[in-house]
Parts: structure tokens; C-alpha cells; sequence
């Protein structure tokens, strides 16, 4: 019955496909992502199983795992990498594969060599590349390789091939994208050797096609490989889509797939893709490449939808789906397309905070914003109250929501109170904004999730107080009313607000009036205040939009606490439509035209046609002190969650209206 349910919902999707000795079951490939659960000394956790294990248990057909270091510490990449640089490493790998490997996954795990990526401050070295070009504006400065070393990194190759085979894996894979070392040789931006490893495409390909060799060697005929590629690599002077065709003419012989990925790391915005690019948008890419080699390539790009994934494969654009924070987000991502089941789909909204900013620079483990158990799933869900329990949720945002599925879901009887009269709170609103529109996937999921419970009442339109919240003889109380725009008290800020013929707004103001703004605003004026998300998100609608835009920020730099992909999708925002930016400046006093900001000393008035005040968001928990009087000296227990204890971002929400209450229910021996 299953497979006749697979093949009438996205047929392409669910086909096979065999490719040399392996056979997938269905076209969805789960793509390598770093992940920050690796013991300090290369081993693969426990973590790390259960979380591919949930993958493959979700119908996955073919899972890559992450980047693994061939050569240690020299190649090593991120704060805690995965090494098979030693026969040691196998065994736990190969528990690995045969985990997945009985839920009907196809194994492949990435070879890789950081080389200019790597840090000092991590492998007690200096990085090594093609040059001495670094990998990045402003990173370390690289010794070129010798020719002697090559020859001895490409059989490094080979012997980590080897012992992936040994491990279980199904297909290797050759990482010669994204700023890696294969990726500095093939790149004219990070390669100016002038000997056979320089100059023209066949030279600059030589590297890679030696490490082909050396895997093809020690693989066999009937092991698949795989390369990704940053196709185009969207950066001055890089490879274009039509270079990268010219110097896989030299690669094409011994690979069998080419996953088509893009950009290098001062791009990184289009290898992370960006919230705002369209779902599937490089498989453009996938497409020049099959068409001129004949052989399967692997879309990817922002893939959220099934439906998008099969109109990919149906053109015949790509013979594979590639997905990653997809299947961060959902582990269980093909099962539910091959139900038919799409609302049920934890669709990822590419916020690239939990997955992203946890792991590049922040050196955490990863994390996902809108699914707060990446390893344990939906396990909770088996632990069913042992006695009654009632409980009222105040606020139905994604906090909110989130906890009144939870606590719905292990059996309480849930009631969710919401003074507007719809529910999803600051998400909704947030995605009226245009690059902001699939921020909406989430509130629209958590809505689909509480429409399937019979034991979650949800009341909209009730401003609540203790007297309501108490006539419903709760046994636990959650209190997820929000946040609200930060507006301190600056001369003539209120005063401007509220007055209807100033020209001074706030983010809501943005939101609520989003269709009222032409789409050229050429020769207009506007001046934000706050360089941080909020703020960044007004200049990103009004600057491609042709406005004379500055951006002003008190702290000495913008964007603080953006993941790397932000950062770098901000920055090419800002240069590309010439933003002015203003940091180390204060702002001082607000009229209805203008604002009177100081700097190192110097006071300047700024006058525009449109002034917004982004300077974060504060706590908005009206009726907290009024509950905590109304149950003092009773058995009900009390929680404020989220963005009502201090805000934050959706990730931290999401995590308490999860694990905050399952953990209270447990504590009160209700689980």
C-alpha cells in the first residue's frame, strides 16, 4: 500500500535510481552540513547517529554525511570536525551506516581538505592552498603547496576512500567547492600559480583530477562518486557557470554525480541560501551540467516544498533532490510528501540562525529555530500524562503555539487565549515583509498542527486577565504574550510617533502599510535608527527600491549578531545600493522631519522623507505580576516563555514552549 501511496504523490520524486553499484529509493538526497556534534578528538558521537538515524528513519533516500578531514589537523575545518584520517575512526562510522542502513537510507559521507579555510588558532599551523591568496577578505594568508605535497594530500584521499568504504558508505564524495582546497585550485580568485597547477582550466583542474584518481583507485568499479562544485561561483573574477563547464571536461571521467552547488565564502549568502531566494532557484545549474555530460546531477536551493522538487525533476533540470536545513527542520520530510501529508511538513524558513550562526563563529552545536529537537524528534510525544492536567496558554505567537501543541500533545486538555484575532503572533506580521515572506511557514505549520488537536481549544479575541485565566482552574499557566518595539524615552520620540503628519514610523508602521510604498523610490529619503535585524530589514525594502537610504547605529559596526550568511548577504545589500552607514553615532532628539544625532562629539541634523525608529524589540508581559498575585499559595504552577521574559528570536521560543514545559509537567509528575 505504501509504495502505490509514493508513486500517485510525486512520482519523480519517489522513483529509484542507480546509479554504478548503489540503488536509492527515491531522489531525495540529504546534503552534508556541518554539525558541531563530533568529540574534540574526530570520533562521531551518539549525537551524530541518532540524528542521520532520524533521517534516514524519515525515508531519506540517500543521506551524505558532513565534511570529514583527510588530513588532521592540517585539513581540519570548524570547531569539532569529523576525521578519517586513521583506520581508527571506522568502527563508529561503520555503526553509523549500518544504523541507516536498516531503514532503507543509502550512506555517502564528503572527503574533504579545508586548506585556506582552516584557522591557526585551531591546528597550531599555517593554513595551507594554492597560494597565498586567503579564502576570505581579510583571513589568513596561505603557503602555496608543492607538488610533493599534493601528490601526497590526493593519496590522503584515496586511504580516507578506502576506509569509508570499509565503514559501510555507499558513494564518496569529493568536496571541491565552497573556498576548500580543491575548490582554491580550481577558483582564478584564490589560485595565481604560474607552474601546472596555475593558468588555464586544464591546470587549475589538474589537483582535483589527481584526487579522483586516487579515490577511483581505492574505491573500485562499483563504488560511485560524487563531487560538488560551486558551478558559479557569484564573485568578481570567480568561475562562472560556463568555467566551470570548460574545467570539468577534465573531471568528467571517473565521477558519477555532480552535486551543483555555488559560491565561495565571500558569497556565502547563495551557498547558504538567502531566505529571500526562490525555492529551487540553482537548478539552473544542475540542468547545464546534466544536458553536457550525461550524467546525474543534484539540484539544490531553498527546496522546501515537494511539489517544487518534483517540477525540478519533471523538467529534467536535475535527476536529484538536494535538501539540507529541510531535513534539519523536518527529519521526516519524505515521509510526509510521500503520504500527501504537505501541511504537516516542518517546512524550513531559512533563517540560518540555529544551523548557521551556531556554528560559524558562534562554535556551537547545531540547532534549528523552528524545530527545537533535531536529535529526539517527536520522541516526547510517547510520554502521555499519567493524571489530568489543565493548561492555559496566554498569547498564541510561535512561543506560544509551540507550547500549547506540546503540552496538547502529551494529553493535557489546552486552552490558548489570544487578545487579536488571529494567532501567530509577531512571525505573521514580520512576514508581510516581501524577503520576509516564508517567515510564514512556521505560524501556518504550528496552526495546521493545533487544527489536528481535539484536546486544544484556541479563544482569539480575548484580552486576558487573571480573573479569565483562573476561571479556567489551570494547572499550569504559560505566559507567551510577546515582545513589542523598543521606543526609549528620546526627545520627541513618542510625541513624532503619534503624530499622523510626522514622518517617523516605527517597524509596525513598515508592516502595516508594507503596499502603500512604490516600487520606485527614487529621490526619497530614509534614515533608520538601528543596525540590527529590525533596522537591517527596513533598509533591505527600501534600498533596492532606489531610496537615498542611511542606516545608523550607536555600536562601532552593523548587523551584530547576524549569522554569516546574513552578514554577507547585508554587506552586498548595502555596497550594492550605495547605503550610507553611520555607526559610533547616537541619536538625540527626534522631530517630525528630522533626526539630531551625534557623533564622536559633533551633533548633525538629518532630515528625510521617511524616519524609522528599529531599535529592538523589549518584553511585553502585561498580566505577569497580576498572575503571579492571583496563584500565590496554590498549586498552579507558572511559566513565562519567550519573547515575554526577554526578547529574543524565534529560536529561544520555540526551545522553552518545547522543552520548558515538558520539563515543568515532568517536574509537577505529570509525565
Amino acid at each position: 500500500m505504501e509504495d502505490v501511496t509514493m508513486k500517485n504523490n510525486f512520482k519523480h520524486l519517489f522513483s529509484p535510481l542507480t546509479v554504478r553499484g548503489m540503488t536509492m529509493k527515491n531522489r531525495v538526497v540529504m546534503m552534508p552540513m556541518g554539525s558541531n556534534f563530533a568529540g574534540h578528538d574526530g570520533e562521531l558521537s551518539d549525537e551524530h547517529i541518532t540524528y542521520y538515524e532520524l533521517r534516514a528513519k524519515g525515508g531519506t533516500g540517500l543521506i551524505i554525511v558532513e565534511n570529514i578531514c583527510v588530513k588532521y589537523p592540517e585539513g581540519s575545518n570548524g570547531t569539532t570536525q569529523l576525521r578519517i584520517d586513521k583506520d581508527c575512526y571506522i568502527p563508529r562510522l561503520y555503526k553509523l551506516t549500518e544504523t541507516c542502513h536498516r531503514h532503507g537510507a543509502c550512506m555517502g559521507i564528503q572527503l574533504n581538505h579545508a586548506g585556506a579555510s582552516a584557522m591557526s588558532s585551531r591546528t597550531g599551523m599555517q593554513p595551507v592552498s594554492s597560494s597565498v591568496l586567503p579564502s576570505k577578505p581579510g583571513g589568513e594568508l596561505p603557503r602555496p603547496l608543492s607538488k610533493e605535497e599534493l601528490e601526497g594530500i590526493a593519496a590522503d584521499y584515496g586511504a580516507a576512500a578506502r576506509r569509508a568504504v570499509n565503514a559501510g558508505f555507499d558513494l564518496v564524495e569529493i568536496h571541491a567547492g565552497h573556498s576548500y582546497l580543491i575548490s582554491q585550485f580550481l577558483s582564478p580568485t584564490m589560485n595565481d600559480r604560474t607552474d601546472e597547477f596555475g593558468g588555464c582550466a586544464e591546470n587549475r583542474a589538474r589537483f582535483c583530477k589527481m584526487v579522483i584518481g586516487e579515490v577511483r583507485a581505492a574505491v573500485g568499479p562499483r563504488v560511485p562518486i560524487s563531487l560538488r562544485l560551486s558551478v558559479d561561483e557569484l564573485v568578481e573574477g570567480g568561475n562562472t557557470l560556463e568555467d566551470c563547464l570548460a574545467y570539468l571536461e577534465y573531471l568528467n571521467d571517473e565521477a558519477d554525480i555532480f552535486d551543483t552547488s555555488a559560491a565561495l565564502n565571500p558569497s556565502i549568502q547563495y551557498q547558504i541560501d538567502a531566505n529571500y531566494l526562490a525555492d529551487g532557484w540553482r537548478s539552473y545549474m544542475a540542468r547545464a551540467v546534466r544536458e553536457k555530460f550525461h550524467k546525474p546531477s543534484i539540484a539544490i536551493g531553498n527546496i522546501r516544498s515537494p511539489q517544487a522538487a518534483e517540477d525540478i525533476l519533471e523538467k529534467g533540470d536535475a535527476d536529484l533532490i538536494g535538501i539540507g536545513r529541510g531535513l534539519i527542520a523536518d527529519p521526516d520530510w519524505c515521509a510526509k510528501a510521500a503520504r500527501g501529508d504537505v501541511c504537516d511538513i516542518r517546512k524550513c524558513i531559512s533563517c540560518n540562525i540555529g544551523c548557521v550562526g551556531n556554528r560559524i563563529g558562534g562554535n556551537r552545536p547545531l540547532r534549528c529555530t523552528i524545530n527545537p529537537d533535531i536529535i529526539g524528534g517527536e520522541a516526547y510525544k510517547k510520554r502521555n500524562i499519567s493524571k489530568p492536567c489543565r493548561v492555559v496558554v496566554v498569547g498564541a505567537g510561535t512561543a506560544g503555539l509551540e507550547a500549547a501543541c506540546t503540552a496538547a500533545e502529551t494529553g493535557c486538555t489546552v486552552t490558548l487565549l489570544e487578545k487579536q484575532d488571529h494567532i501567530g503572533g509577531l512571525s505573521v506580521e514580520i512576514s508581510k515583509i516581501p524577503d520576509k515572506k516564508r517567515l510564514a511557514d512556521f505560524p501556518d505549520y504550528l496552526k495546521h498542527r493545533a487544527a489536528g488537536l481535539d484536546n486544544l481549544t484556541i479563544r482569539t479575541g480575548v484580552d486576558a486577565t487573571a480573573h479569565t485565566v483562573k476561571s479556567l482552574r489551570p494547572d499550569l499557566v504559560v505566559n507567551a504574550t510577546g515582545s513589542v518595539p523598543l521606543l526609549p524615552p528620546i526627545t520627541g520620540l513618542h510625541e513624532s510617533l503619534a503624530d499622523k503628519k510626522a514622518d517617523v514610523y516605527s517597524i509596525l508602521d513598515l508592516i502595516q502599510n508594507i503596499d502603500r510604498y512604490p516600487e520606485d523610490m527614487s529621490g526619497r529619503k530614509v534614515i533608520v535608527i538601528g543596525g540590527g535585524a529590525v533596522g537591517l530589514d527596513v533598509v533591505e525594502f527600501f534600498a533596492p527600491r532606489g531610496a537615498d537610504t542611511t542606516i545608523i547605529e550607536m555600536m562601532p559596526f552593523i548587523g551584530n549578531g547576524l549569522d554569516a550568511s546574513s552578514t554577507s548577504s547585508m554587506k552586498e545589500c548595502m555596497e550594492k545600493h550605495s547605503v550610507t552607514q553611520l555607526v559610533n553615532t547616537a541619536l538625540k532628539k527626534v522631530t517630525p522631519h528630522s533626526f539630531l544625532v551625534e557623533k564622536d562629539g559633533q551633533e548633525e541634523e538629518l532630515p528625510f522623507d521617511y524616519g524609522f525608529v528599529c531599535l529592538g524589540m523589549k518584553a511585553h508581559a502585561p498580566i505577569w505580576d497580576e498572575l503571579t498575585k492571583a496563584f500565590e499559595g496554590e498549586d498552579t504552577a507558572l511559566l513565562n516563555i519567550g519573547d515575554s521574559v526577554r526578547a529574543r528570536r524565534i529560536i529561544d521560543g520555540t526551545d522553552a514552549g518545547r522543552h520548558m514545559v515538558l520539563n515543568t509537567l515532568e517536574q509537577l509528575g505529570y509525565l
